[in-house]
């Protein structure tokens, strides 16, 4: 390849990439990244011939993204994430700590049953109402919204189905979702613990021990709330819990979930599995509600497809004009020498790309370069999960590493809660360094005690 095609490609990839992070007009990330594939495409970077392949890889992935929306859809039609709202101030009984830990443990539980964007969109309007019908202080709302936010993206991490980037590497290197959890469940919840916890000593002071006593019902909840619009929804009013509805459909959910382990070992593809779920949802409402399928179809987001298919087009090409070739040369011998070098190697490599053109094609390109490493199956594996370690936690250091993150950031200044990279940045620097350092030794010790 001529040096000026090898320009030419780095420019169209740079600034897709820029543009899709900054998006100076507003528009849907898919468009700069598409705008970039086809160019990638129409110049040869990435022969047609590759295309077909592409779509393999990515479309699994994306339609249990999908799928996971489709279902936060219908549970938000039910009232769903009314109740939940209401039930957070409420059980916090008066106490800061109690609503930090219920606010934290929302976000990581919102994450491991939906996927991280779909945790942001969820669990931040909820947090907004929250501490805005408790009249907390600026910095005092600060205090709940970021560990929040820095949760919920962390907590794609135990689970591969959590995260659009995670399901498409976990094709590449071949390993399954049962192996997946074994391996990664346990370091990355010690991880995540330990960014808890320094989250808490960091905004202790901010943290109010005891918060107004507001008399709330699930009825009057909304007049006291100075609600915002949820960004999923077209709705202006709240609906109310119908309790058949929603525990029948909570029912559905943990089944759903639970069945990806138990049916994907045996062939079943994962994405057939989350549109069985959505489907038996939809129909579950429309058995009871009498509600059809229109406004699933018009408010899921479709151009995820087209987003992951850019995007992997766009990664696909900087491996052929030669980045992964490069990458392969100077790092192959570390990745190979031993488990803890090969760990930290990919863990870092990962976390300094994510938050340098965000974590989505920092882990393709990582997971791109380990299948070219001609490594065994064990090594390959260990260092894909540091990989994921690095995009799911290590990105969070900057709002450019993920795009879970810049969406909270834009939620946020809509309803004019202020907050810049600077204070962003402030609090990440202490903590997620020491996160990501945590999370890798415990990815060391533990897959070397189940593995041998």
């Amino acid at each position: 390849m001529s040096d000026y095609l090898l320009l030419f490609a780095l420019t169209v990839f740079s600034l897709s990439i820029f543009f899709m992070i900054w998006n100076p007009w507003r528009l849907s990330e898919t468009v700069p990244t598409a705008i970039g594939a086809g160019i990638y495409l129409l110049f040869g970077i990435v022969p047609l011939y590759d295309v077909l392949e592409i779509f393999n890889i990515v479309r699994g992935a994306s339609i249990t993204i999908i799928s996971t929306i489709a279902m936060s859809i219908v549970l938000e039609s039910i009232g769903f994430f009314h109740w939940v709202a209401f039930n957070i101030v409420k059980r916090a009984k008066c106490s800061g700590i109690k609503l930090f830990l219920y606010i934290n443990s929302l976000c990581y539980l919102m994450t491991l049953f939906f996927n991280n964007d779909g945790s942001i969109l969820i669990t931040t309007p909820i947090i907004i109402r929250t501490v805005n019908m408790l009249n907390l202080k600026p910095h005092q709302k600060i205090a709940y919204l970021l560990p929040g936010a820095l949760t919920a993206t962390a907590a794609s991490a135990p689970i591969a189905i959590s995260n659009i980037a995670n399901l498409i590497a976990l094709k590449i290197v071949g390993l399954d979702i049962n192996s997946y959890v074994a391996l990664m469940f346990v370091p990355s919840m010690i991880g995540i613990v330990t960014i808890c916890f320094l989250l808490y000593l960091y905004f202790r002071r901010d943290i109010p021990k005891t918060l107004p006593n507001v008399q709330l019902s699930i009825d009057n909840y909304n007049l006291y709330s100075r609600s915002f619009p949820h960004p999923l929804s077209d709705q202006q009013e709240e609906t109310q819990v119908d309790w058949w509805m929603f525990r029948l459909c909570l029912l559905v959910i943990v089944i759903t979930r639970g069945t990806f382990f138990i049916l994907s070992p045996l062939g079943v593809p994962i994405e057939w599995i989350a549109l069985s779920g959505a489907f038996i949802l939809i129909m579950l409402r429309w058995y009871r509600n009498n509600i059809g399928v229109r406004d699933v179809i018009r408010r899921t987001p479709w151009h995820i497809l087209l987003f992951a298919f850019s995007m992997y087009i766009l990664v696909y090409g900087l491996k052929n004009i030669g980045l992964t070739v490069i990458l392969v040369n100077h790092l192959t011998e570390s990745i190979q020498s031993n488990p803890i070098l090969s760990i930290f190697t990919m863990g870092g490599l990962i976390t300094l790309f994510s938050n340098v053109f965000n974590n989505l094609p920092a882990v393709m390109i990582g997971t791109l370069t380990l299948t070219e490493m001609s490594l065994d199956p064990q090594t390959l594996q260990i260092a894909y999960l540091a990989n994921i370690i690095g995009s799911d936690i290590g990105s969070l250091l900057t709002p450019v590493g993920t795009l879970a993150t810049l969406l909270w950031m834009f939620i946020l200044k809509e309803n004019d809660i202020p907050i810049n990279w600077k204070q962003y940045f402030k609090v990440t620097i202490f903590i997620i360094p020491i996160g990501l350092l945590v999370s890798l030794t415990s990815l060391y010790y533990w897959t070397n005690f189940i593995m041998n």
